[in-house]
């Protein structure tokens, strides 16, 4: 083997690893499904590419379901003039495109939420790729159950940590209890076996040698 091929094989895993680490990382997120009257909720929807390098055209829709299992419309991407006003009024002015320049997280937010807007949304994505020879397609839809509440729930975890505090709590006290009475019932018996000792040297004192 030649030394100049000897150098690439050695090269090699150095090479790879250089490689995995320039790729761009894209991670498919699940998306938050609780919000507060007024605030602001992004929904969440990432449709990672296989290839990250390739380019592809991109189509995304956002529909409502409603409790019929109608489909209404609300969003659409890439948007056409005047497309907007189209769709429907009640989400008008309130969506807002929030996806990504690859077009791998494909996320819309929604402002001034109210709780009418409870309900499953579906994010709907097409892909098309080009090649020389042939062209080829990809899709994925998911759903995603929005519950708008009139205030802020109590974080779980902050009332489990709270309880959890509490009763280590009485725990504590109650170690720490047992242990005065162990210590003080001790320190009791070493007194009294203490006053017998006394009082058996001054009885045998007083008795004298017979």
């Amino acid at each position: 083997m030649t030394p100049q091929m000897t150098l690439i094989l050695q090269s090699l895993p150095l090479l790879i690893f250089m490689a995995q680490t320039t790729q761009q990382v894209c991670v498919e997120l699940v998306s938050d499904t609780e919000s507060v009257e007024g605030g602001t909720m992004k929904l969440t929807c990432i449709f990672c590419k296989k290839r990250e390098e390739l380019v592809a055209e991109t189509q995304v829709d956002w529909h409502y379901l409603t409790p019929d299992m109608e489909k209404i419309q609300i969003f659409h991407f890439p948007e056409q003039p005047n497309e907007r006003y189209k769709l429907n009024d009640r989400w008008r002015g309130r969506l807002a495109w929030n996806g990504s320049s690859d077009l791998q997280d494909v996320s819309i937010i929604i402002s001034n939420i109210t709780l009418n807007d409870t309900g499953t949304y579906t994010c709907t994505v097409f892909r098309r790729f080009h090649f020389s020879l042939y062209t080829t397609t990809s899709s994925l839809e998911k759903n995603i159950t929005l519950v708008v509440m009139k205030k802020a729930g109590e974080d779980v975890t902050a009332v489990y940590s709270e309880i959890m505090m509490y009763v280590l709590l009485a725990f504590l006290s109650s170690w720490l209890l047992l242990a005065m009475v162990y210590c003080y019932r001790k320190i009791a018996r070493a007194e009294a076996r203490k006053k017998d000792n006394v009082c058996s040297s001054k009885n045998s004192s007083l008795a004298g040698p017979e």
